[in-house]
């Protein structure tokens, strides 16, 4: 669940990050217009670039925060909690079935 909680909020912030080729074909646009040189036009794609890549990991990084204390908040057992939970049920199970059979061979009806 939380997976698809962040993968879904992830594509929806998708659109406000600007991706290379948007950078690319602006800066582009911008030597044909005449208003950059290329070499201009280079460095700011880059720059541009750099500074979308070092938001989008904050944006990331603070998403993944929000989306844990969210699911904290809900108080949902977790699949590790799930499978520990899971394995001391058959361990328990397991004891039941060995004392039952004790018994059973201990009293016969």
């Amino acid at each position: 669940m939380l997976e698809l909680i962040k993968k879904s909020l992830m594509a929806s912030l998708g659109a406000a990050v600007v991706t290379k080729e948007r950078v690319e074909k602006a800066t582009r646009a911008l030597v044909e217009e005449g208003k950059l040189s290329r070499e201009e036009a280079e460095k700011l794609a880059e720059e541009l670039i750099e500074s979308g890549e070092k938001h989008w990991e904050e944006i990331q990084g603070s998403l993944s925060e929000a989306v844990k204390k969210a699911v904290d908040r809900l108080d949902l057992a977790r699949r590790r909690e799930v499978e520990a939970l899971k394995d001391r049920l058959e361990n328990l199970e397991a004891r039941l079935a060995m004392l039952e059979e004790r018994m059973s061979s201990e009293n016969p009806s």
